[in-house]
């Protein structure tokens, strides 16, 4: 079974380029989130998302998927 990588699997290039635009990096961290059953830090997400789009976007660039604060 091939590992899964970035944003629900789509890739790390293209997981990369929509980590880079705020707006799609809190939806699909909201969404990847819930997904996972945290709703807490989906919420956490929301309110504070100036946090967890620099610790997601470094995420993917260094571990090529959501591994911090997911």
């Amino acid at each position: 079974m091939a590992k899964s990588t970035g944003y629900f699997g789509l890739g790390w290039v293209l997981s990369i380029i929509l980590a880079i635009f705020p707006i799609t990096n809190i939806i699909l961290g909201i969404v990847h989130r819930v997904n996972q059953g945290k709703i807490l830090m989906a919420v956490l997400n929301f309110f504070g998302f100036f946090i967890f789009y620099f610790v997601d976007l470094i995420s993917i660039i260094v571990n090529k998927k959501l591994k911090w604060l997911a």
